[in-house]
């Protein structure tokens, strides 16, 4: 009898414990029925959730005594402590809330509630890591970007059959651009807890050979941003004019040197400034978390710039023309595939153009434009002296307007093609003398290249051993002509008011349109908030 007793005491103790986990003196399959009721009960707020645990039996993933619950709770928890590296609004997630509940939940449908919050939870922080906080075009009706979104649902069924550390890796952007944004948003933080770059410049303006105190706080500021070794000169020397033309340089600011009121102002942004627009665009990178070609072309808006990309590796770049900061001008942000290139275009006038500028200038004289050809709904060339413009509205005129091949044309002689619904495309221009300018937001939306031949050599490279020659020969017959992409690329037209360089520096530009402070708003609402690092 002895004997029996001790063979059985294990198995007591066992009973015991079993017991004392599940709090209750019901079974153990009326505890898993309690549990998978509450499940069910909160899953039914969110149809994702509902539909996950439906399929997956109402069993737990996160409150489990099991290693792997217990492994998938610690990853998240760890995950949520990180989320403010991210740029991310720490407080939506509620960490130590939610560690509190796990603490405290003891029954089986207080444990069922809060599996199903830790879901809501971790579906939150998934998606936003790896899509963004923000809906871009509640933020801004221009930036009409497709954002890659994951099925929610996918993010359950995924995570439950991934290493947990694995699955929350590989959510952010895996880009080197992202990687560099954290790294400098970091140094930014540890910069913010010593107090920044000190005293801002007392002065509008600054000119080389001036001295005083306004040249040393730019002094100062210049050697604090890495522009200028220390230095005790008070004067506005050559070895500062440097240093502005190096700062200029990384500012998209013309680099003459000369402290002029722009250059100062941008000299003067605050860390906290700074901050800002690396953490929007960090949010920005996460909207276009997809592949995007090996081969592609970037379009950066207000750094006036178009750059083909091969394998990471900026092999072209040219100046740009943006759109105007005017009503509906401003170049919309999205993505496409250029699939052509039209040498010797015409230009068909936009609805927009022929109505509020074309035809009020026709009203008041039939021969205005004439540079410009009216047709009618068959493409027929009309006669201008026999038709009364005045009677029209633009909602009633009937004609459309085009403008002949030519090197006075719009569009120069050649236009590179993405057909999409916002009628955007790249293009020559005859108006070369916009692109000396500093800023260059002048056009009507599209986007104008400075060196648009040369844009056309590199993409017909890949299908001619002699793009140049063969470009010319097309060009040269003044006829228009349409050459497709044996290859379409990919096209990404960006906002970017901070990026990095492949040596890792970063760059800023002005916030042209205003959508940078649009979104850091948007995101303080959502919770995101700056934060000074010690270290």
């Amino acid at each position: 009898m002895t004997s029996m007793v001790r063979r059985f005491t294990p198995l007591l103790a066992m009973l015991t414990l079993v017991t004392a986990f599940f709090a209750q003196p019901n079974t153990a399959h009326a505890q898993v029925t309690a549990f998978k009721q509450a499940v069910a009960e909160a899953a039914a707020r969110d149809k994702d959730i509902a539909a996950f645990y439906q399929a997956n039996g109402y069993k737990s993933i996160w409150t489990g005594r099991a290693g792997r619950d217990r492994s998938r709770r610690v990853s998240l928890m760890k995950a949520l402590s990180n989320a403010s590296a991210h740029g991310l609004p720490a407080a939506r997630y509620d960490a130590k809330g939610l560690q509190a509940k796990m603490k405290s939940a003891k029954g089986p449908r207080e444990r069922g509630a809060l599996e199903v919050e830790i879901s809501r939870v971790f579906l939150q922080y998934a998606r936003d890591l790896q899509t963004g906080v923000l809906i871009p075009s509640r933020v801004d009706s221009a930036i009409v970007r497709q954002v890659p979104y994951r099925d929610r649902t996918s993010y359950l069924v995924n995570f439950s059959k991934s290493s947990p550390n694995g699955f929350f890796k590989a959510l952010a952007p895996k880009t080197m651009e992202y990687n560099a944004l954290m790294k400098e948003k970091l140094r930014m933080e540890r910069l913010l807890a010593k107090g920044g770059w000190g005293a801002k410049i007392p002065s509008k303006s600054l000119k080389p050979g001036q001295s005083g105190n306004a040249v040393v706080a730019m002094r100062n500021r210049l050697i604090a941003q890495g522009y200028m070794r220390r230095s005790a000169s008070q004067t506005y020397d050559d070895t500062m004019k440097s240093a502005v033309q190096q700062f200029q340089l990384a500012h998209g600011l013309s680099a003459d040197g000369v402290a002029g009121a722009g250059t100062v102002s941008e000299i003067n942004k605050t860390v906290q400034q700074r901050l800002q627009s690396i953490i929007v665009a960090m949010e920005r990178e996460r909207w276009v978390n997809q592949e995007r070609g090996r081969r592609h072309i970037l379009v950066n808006i207000p750094d006036f710039t178009a750059k083909v990309i091969d394998n990471n590796k900026v092999t072209f770049e040219t100046r740009s023309v943006v759109g105007a900061n005017k009503s509906d001008r401003p170049t919309p942000e999205f993505s496409d595939v250029m699939e052509f290139m039209v040498i010797n275009p015409s230009w068909y006038v936009p609805r927009s153009i022929v109505t509020k500028e074309y035809l009020p200038a026709l009203k008041r004289n039939s021969n205005a434009v004439r540079h410009i050809e009216i047709t009618d709904s068959k493409g027929r060339k009309v006669n201008r002296s026999a038709v009364n413009f005045s009677k029209y509205t633009e909602k009633t005129f009937p004609f459309s307007m085009r403008q002949p091949p030519s090197k006075g044309n719009a569009l120069g002689l050649v236009k590179f093609m993405f057909p999409n619904r916002y009628n955007i495309y790249l293009h020559d221009t005859p108006a070369k003398n916009l692109f000396g300018r500093e800023v260059r937001a002048y056009s009507h939306g599209c986007v104008r290249l400075a060196d648009p031949f040369d844009f056309a050599y590199a993409l017909l490279a890949k299908q001619t051993n002699d793009p140049k020659g063969f470009f010319q020969s097309k060009l040269k017959t003044g006829k228009e002509a349409r050459v497709n992409l044996k290859d379409p690329v990919p096209v990404h037209i960006i906002y970017r008011t901070a990026f990095t360089t492949a040596k890792g520096h970063t760059q800023y530009r002005r916030d042209i349109y205003g959508r940078d402070a649009r979104i850091w708003s948007a995101l303080a609402k959502a919770g995101v908030a700056l934060r000074a690092v010690q270290g």
